[in-house]
């Protein structure tokens, strides 16, 4: 794999993430309010130009810090999908690592809870596999808050531990949900299908999939530990075509009352005092620098030797 290929890219979009070797750091810092949580569909696409721009046409993992960027992965897999000629009779398979299922009704725009629905529907790509859930977000209480289309068309699926799903089957969408009784025994199974059907695949991870006392984040967490996750990984090996990384820490207070107002009822920790924050992006770091290692060995254009 070339140079080009492996070099991380930073969208340094609220400067959470720590200088990584040999990094191509995009500044957006001006961005963060408009961006961060949610936007309307204009400012997004004013955002994507403004990527755009920067962005190489060869790169590797690109980092967005918090998960309240996670919506920016629309971008890239679109970006990826134009890349490499992706369509309906060459389609791109999409992994999600995340504890919840980015794909609840937000009629104002995107936002980091709603994207995997723009994504599962591009006729590019196959499927959109989101695993890790521990969230109530798909429980019963929330189940009217999910996108159905996705689900119903066999575009998506929810891979859980510990969430009573039992509503699915009453409304006909059992198919796309996968669960069970811990984190462990769904990645063995997510890893045992992904290495059974091998293709081209986007990998984005939200490190809020993993548990609390792995890497600490601005959401609520999941259960998954370090090993799962490269359960995962591994069995893409030779798959990954590109990939995101984004549940960093940062601290920020909204300007803008509905983000205050969406983002406390969503129990979002966004105000951090300045020591919990410095110790807290010290283990982030390091823990980015060992999923990029991980990813890029499990790459397509990775050498067959590399262990």
């Amino acid at each position: 794999m070339s140079r080009a290929a492996q070099q991380p890219v930073v969208l340094d979009v609220d400067g959470s993430v720590g200088p990584l070797d040999d990094e191509l750091r995009l500044p957006l810092l001006d961005w963060q309010e408009s961006i961060r949580f949610g936007c309307t569909l204009a400012r997004y696409g004013a955002f994507r130009a403004a990527v755009q721009r920067q962005l190489p046409d060869t790169h590797g993992t690109v980092l967005m810090g918090s998960g309240d960027f996670h919506h920016l992965s629309w971008l890239l897999i679109e970006r990826s999908i134009e890349r490499h000629a992706f369509n309906a009779g060459k389609p791109l398979r999409v992994v999600v690592l995340d504890n919840h299922p980015d794909n609840m009704l937000f009629p104002w725009g995107v936002h980091c809870g709603s994207w995997v629905r723009r994504v599962a529907m591009h006729p590019a790509v196959s499927h959109v596999h989101v695993a890790g859930i521990t969230s109530t977000d798909i429980g019963a209480r929330h189940a009217w808050e999910n996108y159905s289309q996705p689900l119903r068309a066999g575009k998506l699926s929810y891979w859980s531990a510990g969430v009573d799903t039992g509503w699915a089957e009453k409304k006909g969408l059992a198919n796309a949900f996968h669960s069970f009784a811990n984190v462990s025994e769904l990645s063995a199974a997510l890893a045992y299908a992904l290495r059974a059907v091998a293709q081209p695949t986007y990998l984005s991870i939200d490190k809020d999939v993993f548990a609390a006392d792995v890497v600490r984040t601005n959401w609520d967490q999941g259960q998954m530990h370090e090993s799962d996750a490269t359960r995962i990984i591994d069995a893409l090996r030779g798959q990954i075509v590109d990939s995101d990384i984004t549940g960093d820490i940062s601290s920020w207070r909204y300007a803008t009352w509905w983000k205050r107002w969406l983002s406390a009822g969503d129990g979002q920790d966004t105000q951090i005092a300045p020591t919990e924050l410095a110790n807290a992006q010290i283990n982030q770091h390091a823990f980015n620098e060992r999923l990029l290692e991980h990813i890029a060995r499990c790459h397509l254009n990775a050498p067959e030797s590399t262990p």
